[in-house]
């Protein structure tokens, strides 16, 4: 029908809307929509659970922002390889995003997020995806030789950890995007392109 909008629902879940959330949260994601524009869909899905939403962003927040380690485009790497393999769309098109924002590269995110491992990556980005991957498809076959490898590529013990724990957060980030049939952000598909 002509002129009629199609009502699509974010979350299989009940949303939050950012005036319904306990005042610590809501001046959290305030200060991000301030940044971006937009609420991601992310804080809504998890809104309705506010205890969950704080701890998701408190380590979030420590991963994703600490000083040193991995570079803010390297971590966004990290995530989009291993949304990617865990097929996450929210999580890759959110992240492919930021990604293509902080490392400058418009196709970048992309190749990643279609197959992490063909992606064409310099030595030290493919170290780092290889080292998420191993983490996300075959955990329990995760080993020693991963390791030795992301050493030889130059990566230090706090990198490989900041892989591993970076992983290990998008490993649950994509099960609830996967729960609650999370739709990204009309506005992430067009950031950094």
């Amino acid at each position: 029908m002509a002129g009629t909008e199609m009502i699509v629902a974010v979350s299989r879940f009940p949303v939050t809307e950012v005036e319904q959330l306990p005042d610590d949260l809501r001046e959290r994601v305030t200060a991000v929509a301030e940044k971006t524009g937009f609420v991601p869909n992310i804080f809504r899905a998890l809104g309705h659970r506010p205890d969950e939403l704080r701890a998701f962003l408190d380590y979030h927040e420590a991963l994703m922002d600490r000083p040193g380690g991995l570079s803010k485009a390297e971590r966004e790497l990290v995530v989009v390889a291993t949304s990617g393999a865990n097929h996450c769309t929210y999580c890759v098109v959110a992240h492919g995003a930021i990604l293509r924002v902080r490392a400058k590269d418009p196709l970048l995110a992309d190749r990643v997020a279609v197959n992490p491992w063909r992606a064409e990556l310099d030595e030290r980005g493919r170290a780092i995806v290889d080292l998420a991957l191993a983490l996300t498809r075959e955990p329990e076959l995760f080993g020693e030789d991963h390791l030795v490898a992301a050493r030889d590529a130059g990566l230090s013990e706090d990198e490989i950890w900041h892989v591993g724990a970076i992983t290990a957060l998008f490993a649950l980030s994509n099960r609830l995007a996967h729960l609650t049939a999370l739709l990204p952000n009309p506005e992430f598909f067009t950031m950094g392109r």
